[in-house]
């Protein structure tokens, strides 16, 4: 059963248009994602827009962490430390193939932010509010060991490292693994339409929205009993348009990381390091790439394209350089890079961004519309469980409605039905025998089993049977696999949702992007039925974020 249909486009508009809704959800990142899973398996009837593609913003363009938030501890959030620290174990054995555990060293130097006592301490702390378990609990590591496990590091004046578990993830398809989850439950959800106006009723309650297809241009009226706002940077922007932003308002931040090869940043073993500034930024090897991340600047731009600048390349090469003093890392050694921004709730009196708190907020106007603000990709459940709860007891009071309680804590995301985190290493070993026994090599399959979990058996059926076809269209066979299962069953409609949402290809791989594009584009071209304007259009679109991810603008 496809989940979704780029050719259902027209379909999915009709269900939200002539369907009474319970629930419809505006944005498609991670947290309407949540949002849309936990209110249709407690039984309303939800639908969900995006206006751009799903997990397009913001989750999309995370530091890849489903992390407790250690330094957190430090700004005294304990609550949302053993709030979110737990839910990464959740996150975890709901989808192990898009999430797993990671040992981070966090080496301490004469004078530096931590020591070894403060290190211990905080590590111990974390441990027991997060209920981590026991064989991922922190170690303790003297100067030599620290070296051992990662030689780059600077020794001079080492004192030892803490050693503690984060969970690495791909945001983007955590997000889209949540929202197909969701739509097997029943959610009508669609990318490309965006929420123009509000439609009220005498009393002035907000009762619907008006869509636009930002495919086709056309405009659709959807009702809903409740509407919640989840547009993460584009939050306040709803606000507006229902006059209802008033008190609290965002501060968005800009969090920008560059990515290198492995060969010229030959990290060993991710590392979360403290600055000159006192900032503290991670260096995380992945497949064959490293990255590091993040500068946390007020922003004021573009919110649907935030950029790399100069000087934010620059503060990273000299962060890395500080703490890897032997790689002399230069701009021409980065080869990808993202920018992404942090919906943060502002607060009087602190203008230094890394201060802020990541809480989330809910807010309600007197138009009765629900907008959820802040948060962590990590707590997202949690975010949505808090929104859920809201929705279900604004309908007890209206209607005397009674619905259920969460359902989602232990809840399979899609691709994540494999038994937990235990099961998934079963089900990979014999997924892995399939799929090199119809001549797909090992290296290729463990990728495609850890991306898409459950759901690599359709694309392993894709590779086999579509063998000829792929051929027909000069596209290699797991390329042109992938891709017609990003287009049958993720809703990718334009080059850059598979190439940056679908696969991560943009960020990690951009040498591989640009040997495909071509085809790709004109298969989807012809798949698809574009005009001839969008071909040129999403053709542009995808060589300026090839050429975003390289090139820096003048801050």
């Amino acid at each position: 059963m496809n989940l979704f249909s780029s050719y259902e486009r027209s379909e999915i508009f009709s269900n939200l248009e002539n369907e009474n809704l319970d629930l419809l959800v505006i944005g498609g990142g991670i947290t309407g994602a949540g949002i849309s899973l936990d209110a249709t398996t407690r039984g309303l009837k939800t639908g969900l827009v995006e206006m751009q593609d799903f997990a397009a913003g913001t989750s999309s363009r995370s530091t890849k962490l489903v992390h407790g938030g250690l330094r957190y501890l430090k700004q005294f959030e304990v609550k949302m430390v053993a709030e979110v620290g737990k839910e990464r174990a959740i996150v975890y054995e709901n989808g192990p193939h898009v999430t797993t555990p990671e040992w981070m060293m966090l080496p301490f130097h004469k004078g530096g932010t931590f020591g070894p006592f403060t290190t211990n301490i905080g590590l111990r702390v974390y441990d027991l509010l997060a209920g981590v378990k026991k064989g991922e609990r922190r170690r303790m590591l003297s100067p030599e060991q620290a070296l051992q496990k990662e030689p780059l590091v600077k020794d001079e004046e080492l004192k030892g490292a803490g050693y503690y578990v984060e969970y690495k993830t791909d945001d983007a398809r955590l997000t889209i693994e949540v929202l197909k989850k969701a739509v097997q439950k029943g959610v009508n959800a669609v990318n490309y339409a965006k929420a123009i106006d509000f439609i009220y009723d005498q009393s002035n309650k907000v009762k619907g929205v008006i869509v636009q297809d930002q495919i086709t241009g056309a405009t659709h009226k959807i009702y809903a009993k409740k509407i919640i706002n989840a547009g993460g940077p584009w939050v306040d922007e709803l606000r507006e348009k229902d006059n209802s932003k008033k008190g609290k308002s965002l501060h968005l931040t800009k969090g920008v990381h560059l990515v290198f090869p492995k060969e010229i940043f030959p990290l060993q073993q991710a590392i979360y390091f403290d600055t000159p500034d006192g900032r503290m930024i991670f260096a995380i090897p992945r497949d064959n790439k490293t990255y590091v991340g993040t500068t946390d600047t007020s922003y004021g731009g573009d919110i649907a394209h935030p950029v790399m600048t100069e000087d934010d390349r620059d503060y990273l090469l000299k962060s890395i350089n500080y703490m890897f003093p032997s790689l002399d890392m230069k701009a021409e050694h980065v080869e990808s890079s993202w920018a992404g921004l942090r919906p943060l709730i502002g607060e009087e009196g602190t203008d230094n961004p890394s201060e802020i708190s990541r809480k989330d907020e809910i807010f309600i106007s007197d138009s009765g519309l629900v907008s959820m603000a802040g948060g962590k990709l990590t707590g997202y459940r949690k975010m949505a469980q808090e929104a859920v709860d809201t929705i279900v007891k604004q309908l007890k009071e209206d209607e005397g409605i009674l619905y259920s309680d969460s359902e989602t804590k232990h809840l399979p995301i899609a691709g994540g039905e494999v038994g937990g985190s235990q099961g998934f290493k079963k089900y990979k070993a014999g997924k892995v025998h399939e799929a090199t026994a119809v001549g797909m090599d090992e290296a290729t399959a463990l990728r495609l089993i850890q991306r898409y979990g459950a759901n690599s058996e359709i694309i392993i059926e894709m590779y086999q049977s579509k063998q000829a076809e792929a051929k027909q269209h000069s596209i290699d066979p797991v390329v042109f696999a992938e891709l017609v299962y990003a287009i049958e069953y993720e809703l990718a409609y334009k080059p850059a949702d598979f190439f940056v949402r679908r696969t991560g290809a943009l960020f990690f791989e951009i040498n591989w992007v640009n040997s495909h594009k071509s085809h790709v584009l004109e298969y989807m071209a012809k798949s698809l039925q574009w005009s001839d304007n969008q071909k040129r259009e999403y053709k542009e679109e995808l060589e300026q974020l090839l050429y975003d991810a390289v090139t820096p603008v003048k801050a």
